[in-house]
């Protein structure tokens, strides 16, 4: 069975905000003592495009990204290949990786 991850690249004003999340987690509540993620509720954040690992990477090769919100085991995947985060920077809830990452500019 092909993994598939939903990826929604977030263009704001001066800032690239990538969400990524394994489609098996994207109707799912993952809490676990004082952590807790309500995918369901904002599905939408993360619902960009379905695809597969290679394509995720494609859609992030040379992509300037501030900040990222990963969930699950395929998305984590492709974030630590595409350079987004380090293996250091992975979380858990309930078994389930998962990592934030961003990159503050500060005035000169």
């Amino acid at each position: 069975m092909i993994e598939m991850l939903f990826i929604k690249i977030h263009d704001l004003e001066n800032n690239t905000v990538v969400a990524m999340c394994d489609e098996a987690l994207i109707d799912k509540v993952l809490e676990d003592d004082n952590i807790f993620f309500d995918i369901k509720t904002y599905a939408s954040f993360y619902k960009g495009d379905l695809v597969e690992k290679k394509k995720a990477l494609s859609m992030l090769d040379g992509l300037k990204v501030n900040s990222a919100n990963i969930v699950g085991k395929e998305s984590i995947d492709v974030a630590i290949e595409a350079k987004l985060i380090e293996k250091e920077n992975i979380n858990f809830v309930n078994e389930i990786p998962y990592a934030q990452s961003f990159l503050i500019n500060y005035p000169d």
